[in-house]
Order: C-alpha cells, then sequence, then structure tokens
C-alpha cells in the first residue's frame, strides 16, 4: 500500500478514511475550515492502458460533481467546497461525515428496525427533490452513495452522474462512459429514454426494498437477465420476504417501483408522504431481530446446501420455526394440509395405514408428498414426533410468493428428494419380491432404424 501522502495541495492529510477503484478518501484539515474535511484524491498518471480515455472520463465525473454541488446546499446532501483539476492528480474537498454508507444495512443478517429504515429513505426523498427543484437528477442512487451515521442522519453522496435538467441533450448518455449501478437503474434509465426525477425515485424505491429484505428486487445470472427483468417482471412481495414489513409498505414500494412513468411517485415529496403515513403505524419501534441461531442451523442443513445465504434467509422469512412435543401427530395420512417441514432437530416416525415405514432426522424432508402430487394433493404418509423436534414449517402459498431463485432451489430439492427415497423403496421392495427373470437369457431390444416399404 503506497505510503499515506503528508499533503495534499494545501490540506494536510491526517488518515485515509476510504479506498474506491478510482480514489483515495482522506480525512484532511485546513486552516480555513474549523473542523476537518474529506478530501477525494484521483491519481492522474499512468494507470490503464488507454491512459488519456480513462482519464478524461475521470475529469467529466469530476467537473459534473462540481457542477451539482455549486447548486445544492441541502443537510441531507454533502456539501462539496472545491474540486481542484492538475496536470498528474485532481481532488475534490468536501465535507466530513462521520458516517457509513448505507450498504452495510443491506445484508440480510443486518437489516435496520423498519422505523429507521423508513426514516433514513424519508430524508433522501426530501433531498431528491430537492435537488429537482434546483434542476439536478442524481441517476445514480444507491445504498453505497448514501451515507448515514449512528442517529441516522443522512447524507447523499457522489454527484458525479447528476444531470442537469435544463441542459439535457440526446447525446447525454444515461451510462456516462459506462459507470453506473444497473441494479438500482430505472426501466426509462435503461433504455436511454429522457430522464426525469422518477428515475431516481425509482432507484430510491430499489434502495428501500434492499433495506426491507436484505435482497434486491431484482437478480439474474447475467446483465441481459437481469436488464429484461428490470423492463418486463414484477418486483416480488415485500412482505412475504419479510412478514415483519408492515402490509402499508407493500403498496408504497410498488409504486415507487412503477415500470409506468404515470403511475409512479410525480415527486419526492409524495413518496415522503407516503412513507410517513406507514411511519406513523409503527407503534412498536423494537422491531423482531433476526435469529441468527435459527439462520445458522439451516444453512449447515445439507437440504440447503445450493442455496445462496440470502436465499436461505428468505426461506427462514417466510416460513415458521416450530418446536413440538414428542408423541404428537404432525402430519395425518390423506389429509389435504400441503404444509411441508425441514427438520432441525430431534426425530420423527413415518408411518403408512398403521404401520411404521421409517425414521427421520436433522436435515431431512417431511410432508412434500402433497406439495408434489398436483392432482390428489394429499399427504400419503402420517408423520409422528418420536422425540422432541424443531423444525422449518414451509407454507407452498408463502413459498410460491418468493423469489424466483429460492423457489427453484426449493423444487429441485423436493425433486431431487422424492427420487432418491422413490428408488430406495423400490430397493426395499426388492427383498420381497420373486425371483426375476434370468438376464442373460432375455433377448436384448433391437432399436436400430429399418427402412420400411410401402
Amino acid at each position: 500500500m503506497p505510503a499515506l501522502p503528508e499533503r495534499i495541495g494545501q490540506y494536510k492529510i491526517i488518515r485515509e478514511i476510504g479506498r474506491g477503484a478510482t480514489a483515495i478518501v482522506y480525512l484532511a484539515e485546513h486552516p480555513a475550515y474549523s473542523e476537518p474535511i474529506a478530501l477525494k484524491h484521483v491519481s492522474l498518471k499512468d494507470k490503464v492502458k488507454d491512459e488519456a480515455k480513462w482519464n478524461r472520463r475521470l475529469l467529466k465525473l469530476l467537473r459534473a460533481e462540481q457542477a451539482a454541488a455549486e447548486r445544492l446546499v441541502h443537510p441531507h446532501i454533502i456539501r462539496i467546497h472545491e474540486t481542484v483539476i492538475e496536470t498528474d492528480q485532481a481532488y475534490v474537498v468536501m465535507e466530513y461525515f462521520n458516517g457509513c454508507s448505507l450498504e452495510r444495512y443491506c445484508a440480510f443478517d443486518n437489516l435496520l428496525p423498519i422505523h429507521r429504515a423508513v426514516s433514513i429513505v424519508f430524508k433522501c426523498c426530501m433531498a431528491l427533490d430537492y435537488a429537482f427543484k434546483k434542476g439536478i437528477v442524481h441517476r445514480d442512487i444507491k445504498p453505497a452513495n448514501i451515507l448515514v451515521d449512528d442517529n441516522d442522519n443522512v447524507k447523499i453522496t457522489d454527484f458525479g452522474l447528476a444531470m442537469d435538467v435544463k441542459k439535457q441533450s440526446h447525446a447525454d448518455s444515461t451510462f456516462i462512459m459506462g459507470v453506473g449501478s444497473p441494479a438500482y437503474m430505472s426501466p426509462e434509465q435503461i433504455k436511454a429514454y429522457p430522464l426525469n426525477q422518477k428515475t431516481d425515485l425509482y432507484s430510491l424505491g430499489v434502495v428501500l426494498f434492499h433495506l426491507m429484505t436484505g435482497r434486491l428486487p431484482f437478480r439474474a445470472k447475467n446483465p441481459a437477465q437481469l436488464v429484461y427483468k428490470i423492463i418486463n417482471v414484477d418486483p416480488p412481495s415485500v412482505c412475504q420476504l419479510n412478514p415483519d414489513v408492515p402490509e402499508q409498505m407493500e403498496a408504497v414500494i410498488r409504486k415507487a417501483l412503477e415500470k409506468d412513468l404515470y403511475s409512479r411517485y410525480k415527486n419526492g415529496t409524495e413518496f415522503a408522504k407516503d412513507l410517513s403515513a406507514v411511519r406513523y403505524k409503527i407503534v412498536d419501534e423494537r422491531d423482531p431481530l433476526i435469529d441468527n441461531s435459527h439462520w445458522g442451523q439451516l444453512r449447515r442443513l445439507p437440504f440447503f446446501t445450493e442455496f445462496d445465504d440470502v436465499e436461505v434467509w428468505e426461506a427462514m422469512r417466510i416460513s415458521k420455526w416450530r418446536q413440538m412435543g414428542e408423541k404428537t401427530l404432525l402430519i395425518k395420512e390423506g389429509s389435504s394440509d400441503s404444509r411441508f417441514g425441514v427438520l432441525t432437530e430431534g426425530r420423527v416416525e413415518i408411518s403408512l395405514g398403521g404401520r411404521k415405514i421409517g425414521e427421520l432426522g436433522p436435515g431431512d424432508v417431511f410432508g412434500e408428498s402433497a406439495i408434489l402430487d398436483m392432482q390428489e394433493k394429499r399427504q400419503m404418509v402420517s408423520v409422528t414426533t418420536i422425540t422432541p423436534v424443531s423444525y422449518l414449517e414451509v407454507n407452498p402459498a408463502a413459498l410460491e410468493l418468493s423469489s424466483e431463485e429460492c423457489l427453484e432451489h426449493f423444487r429441485q430439492r423436493l425433486t431431487n428428494l422424492t427420487i432418491r427415497r422413490l428408488g430406495a423403496a423400490q430397493h426395499a421392495l426388492a427383498k420381497y419380491g420373486p425371483p426375476a427373470m434370468n438376464v442373460k437369457e432375455a433377448m436384448p431390444a433391437n432399436f436400430e432404424l429399418q427402412l420400411v416399404n410401402d
């Protein structure tokens, strides 16, 4: 790692506070400022093969950020003091905000309490509304560009992709030199249509979805699939992904993520008003915390081996954690109850017609026959606890509303499980069957193609 510079321009460097692909951010000081400031430094020396082109891109971003900052003075927008561009370096001097990016709170195991997330996004709505009234559209709203401290003070930063709506032209590329965050882009942004403040509100809706659920509304294996989903597919239900989210939030997020511009929020104030209505109805601010011990138990089970971490969390959130004592009937043979369970502790007995046919333990699944039987939708066996048990109870109705990735993994695992159990049953039956024909004496089938004359 390069040595810490003593000074950059007229600024004394104290320490490094952040590092990105193109810039390093330092804590610095200067006699003109009563408090430390943040200095974003970009080296313009030889770094890449196409150095001149890359440097022009960086400089364009810095100038755009400076141009936007000159018009934006708001408590929830980072204040930029000056931008300096020299032959071999450039740096942006801005107010220092002692917080972290919202990325920290987008992880499924570190979500903010709902009332705090709503409060943060509310402040962002008001800041973006102010920016648009000043003629500025951010165009790169994402968790990494929203800073928050322990008291939920908020600062939107990085206006390098900002667009002056008064000067927008067809030559003004939405993707400005190939940078941006596709997962947070609005449909019209991806299509390179003319933009207004509604594109920022869409992106903020994606941020809110991420804060509520720990996952993005649209995920894909490649950029082409992601673009298709953003343009054509409706987002999954927030309340199904996280049952702790108030029902009113479902309508708010769906309106923010509307693909039709006329149906989306028309400005930040309207978005903020609906958020405040939801916030008002959250009476108990002691939001239930995620039980990481349960998540850890599921993560270790073979059933969830192919699931991503966020999908294990999603499975837990759409399901119920059950504990039952011994000699308890969990599933009755012939019933239409299509719920199934994944055992985490204890053992259960599987029986058919009053006869025991096996036992299951931690990691095994029971009750899957009703969801796989598309015609009768009946449970084929009875399941009774032998010992006290803990298990994840999955309701197919909730599962159908989960993300495509989570649903597909469940389908694959249940299908594979059924095939293996069918194979085991056939092996068991073979012990009681009559002797088979002598395979050596059997005539092999002839599958060769033959010409048939009319």
